[in-house]
């Protein structure tokens, strides 16, 4: 493997043993140095058995694919492992048979919290733990979960844990606006990584530079347009839907509330889609933003077969009307028929959304040249492998430094082009800004951190590190306490919609603590189940996806699914109201946020009430 000057500066001291993050920008090979790592590691350590950790699925394979597997295939054994794979049920298996594992995070925070020893691993059961994208440790992020673990381990002076080589391009700020915040922000990834030090290169630097050159940065801005017909005809349409509804469909809401909120959008939906598509279509051309955009693509793809790029929208809804234009826009005639929309996914997307394979069938064509442009959200920003692109425009979009980094790092070709395209004047510009002042202030703090004397610098980390625990566990033990206050059985579901009472929280289980089910057979008479299965484009293991299921009046609940042979309605707890016994009602996001427990599913229980002409 050959590598630059610069990368060979950064690995040393991993090549050594030592735990330490590189950060290298978008594009100058932090994952090559990573494979070169992770192959003297192998040679070097006996038993030396390694994982490569990612925060998404779809960065399983390309890893696998493009980077480590084509290096290592001919000495050592290699699996790639996601939430598409078979092998995800058996990764303690896989584990004890290979010596690299490419695989999400969550995979083996799955494996290390197993309580079936079958499933269970242990930290040390791995000897090296790269950590792509590695500035996402932090908070309750799964990398975060993962070495709070072993640096409770750590402090406890265990030994044999694996050495860390986390990567990344963009550390961020975490929200700071002045040097000392920016510098707190820094130590705490380190310490959460337990980094031994942030490698950058010095000496080699101009070498760096030349390989990882900058696009040039353009402001594409258009004045405010005179008339928003369409915002304006948007508000006549809210307000006729709240004269639409009754007192009985208002009966138990109040102006504003998430459950008003809810009706508003569900009427919406149902009545007004096409009204609003239709609108959308006649006021197309009267968005300088869109004439803008017209002029710029046209610019980079009239005259230029080789010519690729991506534009980056905020949501998966403005990524579909956005393509939608393109390909129907007489102005930009070839274009239509070299564009693709790749849209993420979420059961919650208001357009089809793709699904994974779908998504790694269109980065394919995008890699080939067989398509030039992509219209995206934040799903292709970072991490994915795709081609040097020439032009790369932010449109309309506001997010912080982190994320202009890594979509700017999208146009490494020769003379590329990075467009923010925006209204003059704008909040986007603004923050566009700011950025760009975010940025030169975390290259600061990293600099400043790197300076730190060593004794001082780890003094520090081994505080932050304690401080961490503390936190933790004082907030697990308030979570704890939480999950006490109300017994399952004085917990009451409505349903978010019609005000239903349909189940008590005693009725509710879990299934390896991910689906939450409902094991009452009454449950059954509240809802309906759509006819057609869930498509979650991939086939799962230990249990398939059945139809949607909703209430009777309309409000969707989630979906039922078959585990293990029985039918169980798997429910979303955003779609209800929970009732306590103290007579206060309230709406909840994620179950984790409940005041109630929630058992583990005993199988044999749900086969007696299920089939209790076989039990008896």
């Amino acid at each position: 493997m050959d590598l630059y000057d610069y990368q060979w500066e950064v690995i040393q001291p991993a090549l050594e043993g030592q735990n330490i993050i590189i950060w290298l920008p978008t594009g100058s090979g932090k994952t090559r140095a990573a494979v070169y790592v992770t192959k003297r590691h192998l040679q070097n350590k006996r038993n030396a058995k390694v994982a490569v950790l990612v925060n998404k699925v779809h960065l399983v394979d390309q890893l696998y694919t493009k980077e480590f597997n084509p290096h290592l295939k001919d000495d050592y054994r290699l699996i790639a492992i996601s939430g598409d794979s078979d092998e995800k049920c058996f990764f303690a298996d896989a584990v004890k048979t290979h010596d690299v594992i490419v695989c999400t995070a969550q995979i083996l925070q799955n494996a290390l919290e197993a309580k079936d020893e079958l499933k269970h691993v242990e930290l040390t059961d791995f000897t090296l733990l790269v950590i792509d994208e590695c500035h996402h440790t932090h908070k309750d992020g799964v990398y975060n979960k993962l070495m709070e673990s072993y640096v409770e381990k750590k402090l406890r002076q265990e030994w044999s844990l694996p050495q860390i080589l986390g990567l990344t391009a963009s550390p961020g700020t975490g929200r700071a606006t002045n040097i000392d915040r920016a510098k707190e922000h820094i130590l705490q990834i380190c310490a959460n990584l337990d980094t031994w030090k942030i490698m950058s290169p010095k000496v080699h630097r101009p070498q760096l530079e030349e390989k990882a050159q900058q696009p040039q940065k353009e402001y594409n801005l258009t004045d405010q347009r005179p008339q928003d017909p369409f915002g304006d005809r948007l508000k006549r349409i809210m307000n006729a839907i709240h004269d639409h509804l009754d007192d009985d469909e208002l009966q138990g809401t109040e102006l504003g509330t998430q459950i008003y909120e809810q009706k508003i959008v569900e009427l919406e939906k149902e009545e007004n889609k096409q009204e609003l598509s239709q609108l959308a279509n006649d006021t197309r051309y009267q968005n300088p933003k869109l004439q803008m955009l017209e002029k710029i693509l046209l610019e980079h793809f009239a005259y230029s077969a080789e010519s690729c790029g991506i534009i980056f929208t905020k949501t998966r809804l403005s990524t579909h009307s956005l393509h939608e234009w393109i390909c129907t826009s007489d102005g930009l005639e070839g274009l239509a028929k070299i564009t693709a929309a790749l849209t993420g996914t979420g059961s919650n997307s208001q357009t089809k959304h793709m699904t994974p394979c779908e998504q790694k069938e269109v980065i394919k064509r995008f890699r080939e040249g067989k398509l030039k442009l992509l219209v995206s959200t934040s799903v292709a920003e970072e991490g994915l492998d795709i081609p040097a692109c020439n032009i790369v425009i932010r449109y309309g979009l506001m997010t912080n430094e982190t994320a202009m980094i890594q979509a700017r790092g999208r146009a490494r070709a020769p003379d590329s082009t990075y467009s923010i395209l925006a209204a003059r004047g704008g909040k986007e510009v603004r923050r566009e800004c700011t950025n760009e002042c975010l940025e030169d202030l975390m290259k600061r703090a990293i600099e400043a951190v790197q300076a730190m004397p060593e004794a001082e610098y780890l003094l520090e980390i081994r505080k932050l590190q304690t401080e961490s625990i503390i936190s933790r566990k004082m907030k697990q033990q308030k979570l704890d306490e939480k999950k006490r206050t109300f017994r399952p059985h004085d917990v009451r579901l409505y349903c978010r919609n019609c005000n239903e009472a349909v189940a008590h929280g005693n009725d509710l289980r879990t299934i390896e603590n991910s689906h939450h089910v409902n094991i009452s057979l009454d449950f059954k008479i509240y809802y309906n189940v759509s006819d057609t299965p869930v498509d979650l484009g991939r086939k799962m293991i230990d249990w398939e996806a059945g139809g949607l299921i909703s209430c009777t009046c309309g409000q969707e609940w989630g979906m039922e699914i078959v585990y293990r042979a029985v039918n169980l309605p798997a429910i979303s707890i955003k779609n209800f109201v929970v009732e306590t016994s103290d007579g206060h009602r309230k709406t909840y996001k994620k179950w984790k946020d409940v005041p109630f427990a929630v058992e583990e599913m005993n199988y044999e229980e749900v086969c007696a009430l299920h089939y209790s002409d076989l039990s008896d």
